[in-house]
């Protein structure tokens, strides 16, 4: 048995598994669940599982181009680059990360999971490449990124040219449009563009009630969208108003 767990341990040795390896696993599990329980918690597309799994893979990734291939080197015959693993993740993690960014509507969603699957991946390498302080830094900066950030950018002054969208639905026929106009620019709001289109009667509603139209606009100004749609909402005989405010997506 001691034959066997010493000859286990040199074969161990000769692949470069050992200790340093574990821990350098683990330290990246550590930091890409701590991101991606982060991103959990705020009910984002790509949460644990998927940033622990990316920071591990990357890390793996990275010891095995370190030490996965001790047993067939030789000096000054066979000489290999650990480097080109590193790029390669790069290159692979980005593929995933285009497949969380997607167009809601009028606004671009997933940016920010995105990079921060990227970030992941930078951070699983480093803990595998042996360098657990550019490891923990980095999470401590993704950290500041993803919630002092948004405090600070709550109070940068908003952009006046910054395009938002609202959708308000209502009863055709009943000259509700114009109302929606005049409390939009008496609210300090320009108009870029508009558009109608019917959208029918409400599901379960009588064939005595009338078809709805929805209304599509894209306004800027320095009030918050958010406002703007309360006050429509409150108008007589609107039935719904949805917006989408360029200063403050949560991407």
């Amino acid at each position: 048995m001691l034959f066997i767990l010493a000859s286990s341990a040199q074969a161990a040795h000769l692949n470069g598994e050992g200790w340093r390896q574990a821990s350098e696993l683990t330290l990246a599990l550590v930091l890409s669940a701590a991101i991606g329980l982060e991103r959990e918690v705020r009910q984002k597309n790509a949460g644990l599982r998927t940033h622990t799994l990316v920071g591990v893979g990357a890390a793996l990734f990275m010891l095995i181009s370190k030490y996965g291939f001790t047993d067939v080197l030789e000096s000054r015959l066979i000489v290999l680059d650990p480097s080109r693993v590193a790029a390669q993740i790069v290159t692979g993690v980005g593929f995933l990360g285009a497949g969380l960014i997607f167009v809601r509507r009028d606004s671009v969603r997933g940016l920010t999971t995105a990079a921060s699957i990227w970030v992941t991946a930078a951070i699983g390498s480093a803990s595998g490449a042996g360098l657990p302080v550019l490891a923990v830094l980095g999470t401590a900066i993704y950290f500041i990124v993803a919630l002092a950030f948004p405090l600070v950018t709550r109070r940068l002054p908003r952009s006046a040219t910054a395009i938002s969208a609202l959708r308000v639905t209502y009863p055709d026929g009943q000259g509700i449009l114009r109302a929606v106009l005049a409390e939009t620019t008496g609210r300090g709001f320009g108009i870029d563009d508009m558009a109608t289109e019917s959208i029918g009667r409400p599901a379960g509603a009588d064939t005595a009630s009338k078809p709805m139209v929805q209304v599509t606009m894209h306004v800027h100004g320095r009030q918050p969208v958010s406002e703007l749609a309360t006050a429509l909402s409150e108008l007589d005989s609107v039935h719904a108003v949805l917006a989408t405010d360029a200063n403050a997506i949560d991407e």
